[in-house]
C-alpha cells in the first residue's frame, strides 16, 4: 500500500464534528472526484470514482447519512495498475438536485457552480473538513523516506485558487501548477506537509513523517560533521607533512643541532611524531607547552626553511644566468 493510500485510509476514519463538517467534506469529495451527467430537464446522475476502498465507503456513508440518497457501487479491476477502481453512481432521484445545491455543486438556477462556496466553509472546522475531503478525492503525498512532495488535484483554475486561499487561512503556503490539463495545488518542503496532515487529522501519518524527517536531519548533521572532520584531518595531515619537510630541509642544510634549543627540541619531536596534533605535540615536550607556544615555534621553523629555500633558489638562478652568459661569450 502506498503512503497516499495509508493517509487516505486514516482520514476516512475521521468523523466530522458537526453535520456541517460532514457536508463540507462530502462537497469536496464530489467536487474533486465527481462527474455530473444531465439526463433531462433538471435531471442528473452523479458518478464518483476512487481507487481507495475506504474513501468509497466514506463517500457512500456520507451520501446515505446526510441526504438518504440511493447509490450503486461498481468495482472494476485495472489491468494496467493491478488495482481496483470503485465507481459510485447516484441515479436520478427526488432529493438529488437539492442535495447537489446544498453541496454547492449546483447554484440557485440549477446550473453548475464553480469554486468553493463561502457558506460551506464559513466555520474553521468546516474549512478543515473541506480540505480533508479534497485530499480524499484528489490528494497525493509522497513517502517521506524519499523527497517530500504533496499536491491536490483540481480541474479548474478557480478551484485551485480557492484551495490555495483555504490553506492560507491556516498559514499553509501553497502554490499552483498546471499539468496535463489539470491544476495541481502543491506544497514545498516538509514543514507545510506536516502542518496539513496535523490539520486534517492524519496523526499517524504525521508521526511517521516527523520520525523520518528527524532521522533525515540527524543523518544530514552526521554527514556534515563527518565531512568537516575529514576536511580537518586532511588539513592537519597536509600541515604536518609540510612541517616535517621543512624540518628535514633544515636538518640537511644546517643541522638541527645548530638551531636554538627550543626549536631543536620541537623539531626532533615533530620528526618522531609526525601524525600528532599541535596540542598533543606540546604535551610531549619537557616541560609541556601550550598549543599557542608550539604553533609559534613551528612557524619559526617554517620561516627558517622558507628563507633557506629562497636563498637556494636565488643561487640557482644566478648560477643559470652565469652559465648562459658564459655560453654567449664563447660563441
Amino acid at each position: 500500500m502506498s503512503f497516499t493510500a495509508e493517509v487516505k485510509e486514516e482520514l476516512s476514519r475521521v468523523d466530522g464534528k458537526r453535520p456541517c463538517c460532514s457536508r463540507a467534506e462530502l462537497a469536496a469529495l464530489v467536487r474533486i472526484e465527481g462527474t455530473l451527467h444531465i439526463t433531462g430537464p433538471h435531471r442528473f446522475r452523479l458518478e464518483i470514482a476512487t481507487e481507495t476502498a475506504p474513501v468509497a465507503r466514506k463517500t457512500i456513508k456520507l451520501l446515505h447519512s446526510l441526504y438518504g440518497l440511493k447509490t450503486e457501487l461498481t468495482v472494476r479491476r485495472s489491468v494496467l495498475h493491478k488495482t481496483n477502481n470503485y465507481l459510485i453512481t447516484v441515479p436520478d432521484q427526488p432529493r438529488l438536485v437539492d442535495s447537489l445545491s446544498e453541496l454547492g455543486i449546483l447554484d440557485a438556477s440549477r446550473n453548475l457552480a464553480y469554486g468553493v462556496e463561502d457558506r460551506i466553509i464559513k466555520r474553521d472546522c468546516c474549512a478543515i473538513a473541506y480540505l480533508r475531503g479534497a485530499f480524499l478525492g484528489g490528494g497525493f503525498v509522497a513517502d517521506p523516506h524519499g523527497d517530500f512532495h504533496f499536491e491536490l488535484t483540481a480541474e479548474t483554475d478557480e478551484m485551485s485558487q480557492d484551495l490555495v486561499v483555504l490553506m492560507g487561512r491556516f498559514d499553509i503556503e501553497a502554490r499552483v501548477t498546471r499539468r496535463r490539463g489539470l491544476f495541481a495545488v502543491y506544497l514545498k518542503g516538509a514543514e507545510p506537509i506536516v502542518t496539513f496532515l496535523a490539520l486534517v487529522g492524519a496523526h499517524q501519518a504525521l508521526l511517521r513523517t516527523e520520525d523520518v524527517r528527524i532521522l533525515k536531519s540527524m543523518r544530514n548533521d552526521v554527514n556534515r560533521l563527518v565531512n568537516a572532520e575529514t576536511a580537518n584531518l586532511q588539513k592537519s595531515a597536509d600541515a604536518s607533512a609540510g612541517q616535517v619537510n621543512a624540518i628535514k630541509l633544515l636538518a640537511d642544510s644546517r643541522g638541527l643541532e645548530n638551531l636554538p634549543p627550543a626549536l631543536q627540541e620541537l623539531a626532533e619531536l615533530r620528526l618522531e611524531h609526525p601524525d600528532v596534533s599541535l596540542r598533543e605535540l606540546g604535551e610531549l615536550a619537557e616541560p609541556p607547552l601550550s598549543k599557542s607556544a608550539v604553533y609559534h615555534r613551528i612557524r619559526r621553523l617554517e620561516d627558517l626553511a622558507a628563507d633557506l629555500t629562497g636563498r637556494t633558489r636565488g643561487d640557482d638562478l644566478r648560477s643559470k644566468s652565469k652559465k648562459k652568459a658564459g655560453r654567449l661569450r664563447l660563441s
